[in-house]
Formats: structure tokens, C-alpha cells, sequence
């Protein structure tokens, strides 16, 4: 299978690159023909300054790109994806509306974007992912799971595989 384009992942602020929910996604996201890397963001916990490192690693990417956070990692591909064009954002229990999150200067990516959040999560209330969905008509998948979402990876893989297939085929334009 020819390269599709790319997958880059963002992880949270206490997260890995090499996290399970990373492993987990990336396989899928190779299995559909993209190229995959994580963002290594241990040590930085600056927002912006995440953003500036996700902006910086996808530079010089062309063609079709679709950016994947988990909590402060969603943010940081919210707030990237207008200026990288990217063609989708896939977010896990973002965080956005949580104290020290600056809003997205930019506004809301206008490419696809999914949301998954886990109505256990002990960190950032599932709430926030129902406020910012309501208020960007999107849709939210609320799973039984904690901030982690380790026990919705059968899930996660599932609705990631499909998010990419649609990426491919939405007429959304850069």
C-alpha cells in the first residue's frame, strides 16, 4: 500500500510518545497506509510552546495530514491543525478548558474532527469535551472509561480506523 499521508501523535503532559494508546492507534494508522510519528514532549509543559514543537516537526509535511492527541496533546493539535492544514483532528479527553490552557487562538480547526471521552476520567471532567462539542456541533463519543482510556482501546482502534478512512475521502480542502 502507497503512503496515504501522515499520522502525528500528541501525547499528555504526564504521557509518552510510546504510550499504549499511541501503540495502539499507530498500528492502525500504518495499516492504512500512513506514515506515523509521536511528538516526544516530556520535560515541556508550556502550551504554546508544544504547539510551536508540533508546528515545527509537521513543517515541511505535505499532502494529507491527521493530527491525534490525548489530554494536553489534544489541545496542542487543536490549536496546531489550522496552521498545518491538516485534514482531521482525533482527540482523546482533551484538555481545553482547564486552568493554564490558553483558548485556541485561532478558533476551531474547520477539518473533521472526533472526540472520545471517558465518562470515569479523574482528571479532566467529561463535561469540558460535552461543552466544546456542543458549542463546534460536533460529535462526542463519552466511553466507560477513565482519563486513560486503556479500557476503551478496542474502541478507540475502531473508531480511529474509521476516522482515517472518512479523512480520505472528505472534500475538505487546505
Amino acid at each position: 500500500m502507497s503512503t496515504t499521508g501522515h499520522v502525528v501523535f500528541s501525547h499528555g503532559l504526564d504521557g509518552s510518545p510510546f504510550s499504549t494508546k499511541i501503540r495502539a492507534l499507530y498500528e492502525i494508522a500504518e495499516g492504512e497506509g500512513f506514515e506515523v510519528a509521536a511528538v516526544d514532549y516530556r520535560g515541556i509543559t508550556d502550551p504554546d510552546e508544544r504547539v510551536q514543537m508540533l508546528s515545527d516537526f509537521c513543517r515541511d509535511f505535505s499532502g494529507h495530514l491527521v493530527l491525534a492527541g490525548s489530554s494536553l496533546g489534544g489541545y496542542v493539535s487543536l490549536a496546531a491543525a489550522p496552521t498545518l492544514h491538516a485534514r482531521g483532528v482525533f482527540l482523546m479527553a482533551p484538555s481545553i478548558y482547564m486552568p493554564g490552557i490558553p483558548a485556541l487562538r485561532r478558533g476551531v480547526p474547520t477539518c473533521p474532527i472526533a472526540l472520545v471521552h471517558g465518562w470515569r476520567d479523574e482528571v479532566i471532567p467529561y463535561e469540558q469535551s460535552m461543552r466544546f462539542a456542543k458549542e463546534n456541533k460536533l460529535s462526542l463519543h463519552l466511553v466507560e472509561s477513565d482519563h486513560r482510556l486503556h479500557s476503551a482501546i478496542p474502541f478507540l482502534r475502531y473508531l480511529f480506523q474509521y476516522f482515517l478512512v472518512e479523512s480520505r475521502r472528505s472534500q475538505y480542502v487546505t
